[in-house]
């Protein structure tokens, strides 16, 4: 068998071939590949024009009713039987907390829906986990190891299910953010033209959340929910601290804080907004500073491990067959 495989490897036909199957398949790949990524922009345009739908219809609800505590949504109700379970086990009480809730928001992920996913699956994966774990470390490891190690195993398979909703949702978190934070101070210079051109607060959110899509799709996205909350919130306050909150960026909570000043003290809004673009565009470029400043130590370890060795045997060698060939 091993024979065989050699032979096919050092035979220059049957490698062409493969060459040119894997180059083929490839051409196809990156030729389908557009064809089957779907338009996430307008997607999550679509998510969001529905979002700002919903809050029109929780305002109207309210005003109807009179300020009464019980307001009814219309998104997207949560799977049956994920709620059934959160329900029947209180998991809402122990499992789901404040924090959890913001870093839902943070993450892209709103509603009850969300929520009810969330803490279905915090209760859930841990089980999956320890009886995985557990089958493979009593089950398909070697029997020499002690039961006491065995059940370690099974242990540490539960705590990695425990943190692995915790981990994925930073891990969107950490996506998001990054898209963001790189497109808000473009934004920002696209806010700051709306507003010195005499448009209103709200028509420069969304004339901007329209433009920004196409570099950032979570900026859109919240750039549109900051325009529904404008329009059918009691105070515009509250829907620059949800933008803030939802974002939990530093650049943002400080526009939201100048945007609110503004509001309430009438103060120039063009000015704050040049210095906080160009505040972001530096806080920007000194971040891909410090990566290109990491970059040597990061190298060093690669070097000595790879090239180092390669230019050695390139510089000794040739002298090596010379001693050799002299004796």
């Amino acid at each position: 068998m091993f024979t065989t495989i050699a032979l096919k490897l050092t035979d220059p036909q049957f490698m062409a071939m493969m060459l040119a199957a894997v180059a083929a398949a490839v051409t196809v790949l990156a030729v389908a590949a557009p064809l089957l990524s779907g338009d996430q922009l307008n997607k999550r345009m679509r998510a969001v024009a529905l979002e700002r739908d919903q809050i029109r219809a929780r305002e109207r609800e309210r005003l109807n009713r009179q300020g009464q505590e019980t307001r009814p949504s219309l998104r997207q109700q949560p799977k049956a039987y994920m709620k059934q379970i959160v329900d029947q086990f209180q998991l809402g009480k122990w499992l789901g907390t404040d924090d959890a809730r913001s870093q839902l928001m943070m993450a892209g992920y709103r509603g009850p829906q969300a929520e009810i996913g969330f803490l279905f699956f915090r209760l859930i994966m841990p089980i999956i986990t320890f009886t995985a774990a557990a089958i493979w470390a009593f089950f398909f490891w070697e029997t020499t190891l002690p039961t006491v190690v065995r059940g370690g195993v099974a242990l540490a398979g539960a705590f990695i299910g425990i943190k692995a909703p915790e981990i994925f949702l930073r891990n969107q978190i950490g996506k998001r953010q990054q898209s963001m934070r790189l497109a808000f101070p473009d934004a920002l210079d696209l806010l700051l033209i709306c507003v010195e051109s005499g448009m209103s607060i709200e028509q420069a959110f969304r004339r901007v959340a329209q433009e920004i899509g196409t570099q950032s799709i979570p900026l859109a996205e919240e750039l549109s929910l900051v325009t529904a909350e404008l329009s059918f919130l009691q105070e515009r306050r509250q829907a620059y601290e949800n933008f803030a909150l939802r974002t939990g960026l530093e650049t943002v909570k400080s526009v939201t804080t100048a945007l609110m000043q503004a509001e309430r003290y009438g103060t120039p809004l063009g000015h704050a907004l040049r210095v906080l673009a160009q505040e972001g565009r530096d806080e920007r470029m000194n971040a891909a500073e410090k990566k290109a400043a990491a970059l040597p130590p990061k190298l060093t370890v690669p070097m000595i491990l790879f090239f180092l060795p390669v230019l050695l045997i390139v510089i000794i060698v040739p002298a090596v067959i010379q001693v050799f060939e002299w004796n």
